[in-house]
């Protein structure tokens, strides 16, 4: 009306994006709600989330979701030490995993390796070699806010 031809006209109007596609029990507007490493994905060295993760891929190193829950699924290789809120176990784990409330080794899962957690669940056929501690949740609290390096003497 004021200046029509000093306002700029786009060629084709902005088309809306695509909707992601639709996983099947799952709404399509409804967002992610942890954090997901793929099957196909390997990480190497230390992995730190503030949110609740699962694992269908490898990771070697370290994973520390300290006030989170961590799922390690089906197809996971995990070799790494691992530090959560609570564990839930469906592959393979190889190393040391410290829970603040509980640890549960389902049906398909493996741990090898030291368990420190005050609550501990086995599934039938589930599968673990090393030492379990249940120690109360305090102390096991206690333990995973001081860190102290793995080469130092201890007095």
């Amino acid at each position: 009306m004021w200046n029509q031809e000093a306002t700029p006209k786009l060629a084709t109007p902005p088309q809306p994006q695509a909707p992601p596609a639709a996983i099947p029990g799952r709404q399509a507007d409804e967002r992610r709600v942890v954090a997901w490493v793929g099957k196909s994905v390997v990480f190497t060295g230390q992995l730190k989330s503030s949110e609740d993760m699962t694992i269908d891929g490898r990771v070697e190193g370290s994973i520390e979701l300290r006030d989170h829950a961590l799922t390690i699924g089906p197809d996971a290789d995990i070799r790494a030490d691992i530090t959560a809120k609570v564990v839930t176990i469906f592959g393979a784990v190889t190393g040391k995993i410290t829970a603040r409330e509980k640890v549960d080794i389902r049906e398909t899962g493996s741990v090898e390796g030291d368990i420190i957690s005050p609550r501990l669940a086995i599934s039938d056929g589930a599968v673990l070699r090393g030492k379990v501690d249940t120690e109360n949740k305090e102390t096991t609290d206690q333990r995973m806010h001081r860190a102290v390096p793995t080469n130092m003497p201890r007095a």
